[in-house]
């Protein structure tokens, strides 16, 4: 059994986790662009690649998969999973399994605002969210939604123009420079994260670790900890299922007072998944046994409380003075 692994980045330890998983039954390959990505050295191949929206980025990555004899192939940059997940047929026909939730599920997890009318439309609290300034701020007057609020792109990540906004005027300013925006009520609460698995054979909920946020950086977790609570379990696996996501899955949430907000919804890997990983929730072995047709069985919750992450830097040091450094 072969992985492939595609815009590795700096996620070195998903690749660990997955080498770790294959040792002895198969290999990881990893892809980028950059050949200063360093999480591709820690793969036991890896191919340089060109961007996503250059032509011939799907071909090349087909031929990896037939080259390498691939089982499984997943994606760890939003715009890529759209595309494993609008031509998984393509990869099934050779052999190779996309790690995705599907098509119309993915693309609704990248539009905050078609994400923010389905958990509306299944009765799932979330921050109100306005496409329309002047509906904003017709509500703003009716007393239902007050400043501050966030000011973001409809389709974006990583926190890029993300605005805090206290007024009107910075409003205006802000729909007047860019276009498709949104206005996205403040959450003034505790901020968890969510690690979630949903089995590829059965289509349940088989692991979600549960994580309080303390510090966060880049619109990533940097420090953390474990934490349970099994209304907020019900609350995800309820909601996972329904909607039928497939793979890994990170969720963004809120609690204020007794009550959980879903805020966000990323169907990858996050890039706090280490911190459930360590904990002893590990999803690169349920895909793996996903992958030879198996089902997990569910274990929600299995972990222990209290255990903190803490994400410092490292660096990579590679001698490359033979080759055209691409960044």
């Amino acid at each position: 059994m072969n992985i492939l692994i595609l815009s590795a980045g700096t996620r070195n330890k998903v690749v660990q986790y997955f080498k770790k998983e294959l040792e002895g039954k198969g290999k990881v390959v990893a892809t980028d662009c950059s050949n200063l990505a360093p999480a591709v050295y820690e793969a036991d191949k890896f191919y340089l690649v060109p961007r996503i929206t250059e032509p011939g980025y799907l071909e090349m990555v087909l031929d990896i998969c037939k080259k390498e004899e691939i089982t499984g192939v997943f994606s760890l940059i939003d715009p890529e999973l759209s595309l494993l997940a609008k031509e998984k047929d393509r990869f099934l026909a050779i052999g190779a399994q996309p790690v995705v939730s599907p098509y119309e599920l993915t693309e609704t997890c990248f539009d905050k605002y078609k994400m923010y009318r389905l958990l509306c439309g299944m009765g799932i609290p979330t921050g109100k969210c306005y496409v329309e300034k002047e509906e904003f701020f017709q509500a703003q007057e009716k007393g239902e939604i007050g400043f501050p609020v966030f000011v973001k792109p409809v389709k974006g990540s990583a926190s890029i123009n993300i605005n805090k906004v206290y007024g009107k005027k910075e409003i205006e300013v802000l729909f007047d420079l860019y276009d498709d925006l949104m206005i996205q009520e403040y959450m003034d609460g505790t901020e968890f994260g969510a690690d979630v698995y949903v089995d590829m054979v059965s289509g349940k909920c088989t692991s979600i670790f549960v994580k309080k946020k303390i510090k966060m950086r880049a619109g990533e977790t940097d420090k953390s900890v474990s934490v349970k609570d099994g209304e907020l379990f019900c609350l995800i696996q309820e909601f996972v299922e329904k909607c039928g996501f497939c793979g890994m899955i990170d969720i963004d949430i809120f609690k204020i007072g007794d009550r959980y907000y879903i805020s966000e919804v990323n169907p990858r890997f996050g890039g706090g998944y280490p911190h459930a990983h360590e904990c002893g929730v590990n999803m690169p072995a349920q895909v793996v046994r996903n992958l030879t047709g198996q089902s997990n069985e569910v274990s929600i919750g299995r972990y222990e409380t209290g255990i903190c992450m803490m994400k410092y830097n490292e660096i990579m040091i590679k001698e490359m003075k033979d080759t055209e450094i691409t960044g």
